[in-house]
């Protein structure tokens, strides 16, 4: 069977993927792709080229046209990194319940300011990034466990809006290490983030796990600062859970460590 799977999926897929590749932009690129290769490789194409091998052999790369081939394969997997997903088994997109608020390059601004007493922990990720989905469901966890009225979770797709990463200094770059970045934020200004930006302006090493999060956040004293400002008869029973469709705050509620 774990043969079976996925040639009967690469099966299915060929209708769809020979259209695909059946447009004229496709074609033409793989074309010019292969120009050289084709040229130099077949006779009597290859016959009248210079060579610079010791055996004379015109129809075969000599140690210059290797080199260059290898540069220019390296340039363009470095380029196209973001990809290269197609070519590796991603984590699938995290689709279960969370307290999360989606921002956009229009709403983020407007919410951090919209009132002062609420802290933020904001995430700024990107759908291509391999660490920002594994992350996800982690966040989302952290969300359904501390998220209330005067602490809220939210996310921005740096992917999607750029001019987000430029104003709040998430570098999307391919080569990045910055992504996913976790910002705090208290009375609409950075507190902190993580991961933290050395002098030169690279990403110190962190590890994304809950128990990071919680520790460096001090999520504990933020929530039970939260359920202090919070409104004494807006309890909710210790048994309700949150929907995954509802992204606004819920009144901070008894949890077992509270216990």
């Amino acid at each position: 069977m774990a043969v079976l799977a996925p040639l009967i999926a690469l099966i299915y897929s060929v209708p769809r993927l020979s259209r695909w590749l059946a447009r004229p932009y496709c074609l033409l690129s793989a074309l010019l792709s292969a120009a050289f290769l084709l040229v130099r490789k077949l006779p009597p194409l290859c016959n009248g080229l210079p060579t610079q091998r010791e055996d004379g052999n015109p129809c075969d790369f000599d140690w210059r046209e290797v080199e260059i081939l290898m540069f220019l394969s390296a340039i363009v997997m470095m380029k196209n990194r973001r990809s290269m997903f197609l070519m590796t088994c991603k984590p699938p997109l995290y689709m279960g319940p969370e307290y999360i608020k989606y921002f956009s390059d229009k709403t983020i601004d407007e919410e951090l300011e919209r009132d002062k007493k609420v802290t933020w922990i904001v995430e700024f990720f990107a759908n291509w990034s391999n660490d920002c989905q594994s992350f996800a469901p982690i966040y989302a966890d952290l969300s359904l466990k501390y998220n209330c009225t005067g602490l809220n979770f939210g996310k921005v797709d740096v992917g999607r809006y750029t001019d987000v990463s430029t104003r709040y200094r998430v570098s999307i770059s391919p080569l990045t290490k910055q992504l996913p970045t976790l910002i705090l934020f208290q009375g609409g200004k950075e507190v902190m983030r993580r991961p933290q930006i050395d002098k030169k302006g690279r990403a110190v090493s962190w590890t994304f796990s809950e128990e990071n999060v919680i520790r460096e956040f001090n999520l504990n004293e933020l929530y039970h600062r939260a359920k202090k400002l919070s409104k004494g008869g807006d309890q909710v029973p210790e048994e309700e859970e949150p929907k995954a469709s509802t992204p606004t705050s819920v009144p901070c509620r008894e949890s077992k460590k509270d216990k």
